[in-house]
């Protein structure tokens, strides 16, 4: 691997490059510096992640971002402060890319370590891979495992946990790109965004122009984290680490996630996701 501030390395299905990961992006502080996927694509080459966007800037693809680990802020922007609001505070962390243990075109695993204010407080160990699934369909399968090196018992917290009702994001999250027309929602048996934010459920979709997406949580721990999921405002999906209270991750104890996304052209209904779903979370 190059080491480069705009270090990438891609990711291939069937011969064709559908994702390409940023190692070392060359952010402002106030974007929480950190590795994400993009641009993630069909394998017909439509994009379906978005960075930078104008609504949310510190947004960028797909990534691991905690607006709260023990008060620092991992997800860039401001802090929801209990009575006071979204503030701007200098309490950003940064999630550093440490090496690959493995670097394939199918996949890689790689060690990372999340600093704030000159303090080491996790050390993540994250495996991402690609499967092939169809002619018109592949899988993205992410699982971070985060344990805490801090030498004294932390806590994850969200905009919900401190106060906002309706914002639990924080984890897994992926942006998707805005388009002309909001983007449809389901679940296995809820429709639109309201039904589908803050449920816990097997899996969500998201589809917009030509595309889907189908997020499900691959393990019973993940599944039982609710989604996050904005549409109408802007597309983007994540499973949320502290939707009613916070996570507590004791001094040395590690938390561990799993989330397949199935990347599909076209917009599938609701047996063609439950099937891809079934296949990408078997493989």
């Amino acid at each position: 691997m190059s080491t480069d501030a705009t270090a990438t390395t891609a990711l291939r299905v069937a011969g064709r490059t559908v994702a390409r990961y940023v190692t070392r992006p060359p952010l402002a502080a106030d974007h929480s510096p950190r590795p994400y996927l993009h641009p993630v694509t069909t394998l017909a080459g439509r994009a379906v992640t978005e960075v930078l966007p104008e609504d949310h800037v510190h947004h960028l693809g797909v990534s691991v971002a905690v607006p709260d680990v023990a008060g620092h802020n991992f997800w860039g922007g401001r802090t929801f402060v209990r009575g006071r609001g979204p503030v701007a505070l200098d309490n950003h962390g940064t999630q550093r890319h440490d090496g690959f243990k493995l670097c394939d075109p199918d996949g890689f695993v790689e060690e990372l370590t999340w600093t704030a204010g000159g303090e080491r407080l996790l050390a993540e160990h994250r495996t991402v891979a690609a499967l092939a699934l169809t002619d018109t369909a592949w899988a993205l399968d992410l699982t971070f495992s985060v344990a805490n090196v801090s030498g004294r018992d932390l806590s994850i917290g969200s905009p919900a946990t401190n106060g906002r009702p309706g914002a639990a994001y924080g984890g897994f999250f992926w942006r998707a790109p805005m388009e002309a027309a909001p983007p449809g929602v389901f679940g296995p048996d809820a429709t639109g965004e309201e039904a589908v934010h803050g449920a816990r459920a097997d899996w969500v979709a998201m589809c917009g122009d030509g595309w889907t997406l189908v997020f499900a949580g691959a393990t019973g721990t993940t599944r039982r984290d609710p989604w996050f999921v904005r549409a109408a405002e802007y597309p983007g999906v994540g499973s949320s680490l502290a939707h009613g209270e916070r996570l507590a991750v004791p001094a040395g104890e590690t938390f561990v996630r799993r989330v397949v996304t199935v990347v599909a052209d076209g917009r599938l209904d609701r047996d063609g996701a439950a099937a891809l779903v079934r296949k990408a979370v078997a493989s």
